[in-house]
Order: C-alpha cells, then sequence, then structure tokens
C-alpha cells in the first residue's frame, strides 16, 4: 500500500485524526523491518471478540500476514465513520467498517474504497428491558434510545428504524451514545433510555453477564443489507494491489480458521490482545467470549453449510450494493445514488480466495497452543 502513515513499536495518541482513535498497545505485532508495516483500524473503541481476534489476531499469530509480507500494527476509532475517516486521511491503511459509513466516505470525497464483504448477515437490533411497552418502532416516540456512538453505524440503524415506524428521528426520538457492554445495559437497565441499538456479539457480551433482553422484530427493509465491509484507500488499490490482495487473503484465511475452531480463535485473541480479559484469567472468560465471538461470525459468515464448503470470500452482488445504497439513503447517510465502481472494487477477491482450504481446516482441527 501507500504506506503514508506507519505505527512504531510505540503506544500514542493520534490526535490529528480524533480524539478516540489510539494506538493499541496489547498486541504483539511489533514492527519488522523485512515487512510491510499496515496499521489496520478498528471500528471501536474497544477491543473485544469480533473482527480484531477473527481477523486481526489469528492471521497475525499463524503467520498468514508473514506469508503475505506484512507486519500489522492496530488502533481504535470511535466507529465506522471515524475509521473511514482516518484510512481516506492516511492515518490508517485498511479498515473493517460500516458499508453505510463507507458510502458516505465516499460521497463526501474522502479517498476510500470497499474491497471485500465481512459482516454479510444484518447484525443490528433494537432491545429494551423485558416488560417494556416498546414492541415496535412506532411505539419509540417520545423516547430515549441508546446507540454504541453518534459515529457509529448504530446510529444510521437507529435512525432507519425509526422512519420505518413514521417518525422522524430528528424530532420524535432522542439518540444518546451509551457504548456497548456494562455501559449500554447499565444506561438501559437504569432508565437513562428505553431502548438501545446493538449488534448480536454486543447482545451476546450482555446476555453473557447474566442480564435479559426483549428484542424487536426488524422489519423487512433490513433484509438483504450488507454490514461490515474491508475498506483501504483508493491510491493503495494501484499503488500496492498485491499488498490489498495478500492482506484480504490472510484475512479470509483466518475468518476460516476461527469459524472452524472459534476456542483456538478466542485463545490467540488473548494472546494477541490480552486486554480483551479486562484482569481475568482466561478460564474466567473462555466460555462467554467464545460465545459472543460465535454470535460475531454468525453474522460474518454463510448461514448454512460448513466452513470446508463456503467459498466466495468477500463478494458482495449488485444486487446486495443496490438495497444497501437505499438504506444508507434512508438513513440518511448519503443524499443521492453513488456510482458502485466508485465505492466497490473486487477486483481483489479472486486472487484473496486462492489459499488452500483443506489446509487451513485440518489446521484450525489440529491447532494446540
Amino acid at each position: 500500500m501507500s504506506h503514508r502513515f506507519r505505527v512504531g513499536a510505540s503506544t500514542f495518541v493520534l490526535a490529528v485524526v480524533s480524539p478516540f482513535l489510539v494506538a493499541c498497545g496489547g498486541d504483539d505485532s511489533s514492527s519488522d523491518g523485512g515487512k510491510d508495516d499496515l496499521t489496520f483500524v478498528i471500528a471501536s473503541a474497544v477491543v473485544g471478540p469480533k473482527e480484531e481476534v477473527a481477523v486481526v489476531a489469528v492471521a497475525q499469530e499463524l503467520g498468514y500476514f508473514e506469508e503475505e509480507g506484512i507486519s500489522v500494527k492496530t488502533v481504535n476509532s470511535d466507529g465506522s465513520v471515524a475509521a473511514a475517516q482516518a484510512v481516506g486521511t492516511g492515518k490508517g491503511d485498511v479498515t473493517a467498517a460500516d458499508a453505510g459509513s463507507v458510502l458516505a466516505a465516499v460521497e463526501k470525497n474522502v479517498d476510500v474504497v470497499a474491497v471485500g464483504g465481512l459482516v454479510q448477515n444484518w447484525p443490528w437490533q433494537f432491545a429494551t428491558m423485558p416488560g417494556s411497552d416498546i414492541t415496535k418502532p412506532e411505539d419509540l416516540k417520545g423516547k430515549k434510545v441508546g446507540v454504541i456512538s453518534l459515529a457509529s453505524g448504530s446510529a444510521p440503524y437507529a435512525r432507519a428504524f425509526i422512519r420505518s415506524g413514521g417518525l422522524d428521528p430528528e424530532k420524535d426520538v432522542e439518540l444518546l451514545p451509551v457504548g456497548v457492554g456494562a455501559q449500554a445495559m447499565g444506561a438501559l437497565e437504569g432508565g437513562d433510555v428505553d431502548a438501545i441499538a446493538l449488534y448480536g456479539q454486543a447482545y451476546a457480551v450482555i446476555e453473557n453477564e447474566g442480564n435479559e433482553l426483549a428484542y424487536l422484530e426488524n422489519p423487512d427493509i433490513f433484509q438483504g443489507i450488507r454490514s461490515i465491509t474491508f475498506t483501504v484507500a483508493k491510491d493503495a488499490t494501484e499503488d500496492d494491489p498485491e499488498m490489498v490482495e495478500g492482506f484480504l487473503r490472510a484475512a479470509y484465511k483466518a475468518m476460516l480458521f476461527s469459524a472452524q475452531n472459534p476456542e483456538a480463535a478466542m485463545r490467540i485473541g488473548y494472546k494477541v490482545f490480552p486486554s480483551i480479559l479486562g484482569g481475568d484469567s482466561v478460564d474466567e472468560r473462555l466460555a462467554g467470549d467464545v460465545v459472543s465471538l460465535e454470535a460475531w461470525l454468525a453474522s460474518a459468515t454463510p448461514l448454512e453449510g460448513e466452513p470446508a464448503d463456503w467459498t466466495d470470500w468477500g463478494a458482495i452482488s449488485e444486487e446486495d450494493w443496490s438495497k444497501t445504497q437505499a438504506y444508507t439513503l434512508e438513513a440518511a447517510q448519503i443524499t443521492g445514488e453513488i456510482p458502485l465502481d466508485d465505492v466497490w472494487n473486487d477486483s481483489f477477491l479472486d486472487g484473496a480466495n486462492d489459499f488452500d482450504v483443506a489446509e487451513v481446516v485440518e489446521q484450525a482441527d489440529t491447532w494446540s497452543e
């Protein structure tokens, strides 16, 4: 890639991008003079059992990045909007960002393009406390809704859900940032918000702590919409296409390994990102975190079949992009239709899928610490 920005071995704040974009100091991905240093921008403020584990940690620890001549560092950002901005301005090289945020960035002439799909099954849902009188979008009038942050995919989802009930999200409902996990649950349980809008893996974390929630059914408008996509700077696709392809290949191999053996992926995640443990032991956290990772994987992999049979990693059809654009318009993230070629470059996916599936599956089946 262009490598306009590189992360060194020390931890520091990237205030030039956002006060929320900070280097992650808990990984072992030290810079190596013999490799290209890439910065992966995590589109959330905390590290957890999602793409940073199933992609970054696994690909690093198993040598998939090294095979492609890549050394990866990570930084955290305050959601997909900030992550896409970081990549577009050269403060990061690649991110896994919400497709709607990527569309919005492209409309604003931010230098980014999606190069591969990741989360393919709609992960977002509304939840309330059991017994709440909120059971459908119309019931949200005059209520407060907790979103992860106003810069995350949670906010446009919440607005689109609210609009589906004939309400104006700017006038009829108040959106408040509540984060994820215990913070989000605390806001809901304490009455600071009446409902929360999170993704499946975040809810799994909350339920793992013994909390109960009631979920609202998503309207049909959300069917077929794509969520998280791998995104790079547009000039990277021209300056170093082999690096883009290599990153994607390593990422999808790691996804396959993780889907085949989620517990192994989670144990690897603790090694690369020990902050996930939060001071607890592996034994204390493992079972719950594996459930959380499996919930995330369920959103990022086919709903049917076995991992060894999955093909076309990262593919997104024109029909799915059309539905995603329509949703993004409905959510008011963009003001008009964007030509598909401006936001989507799938020319790397054939090469990214060129790996030995059986070898990765066997590696997952026989993995040991």
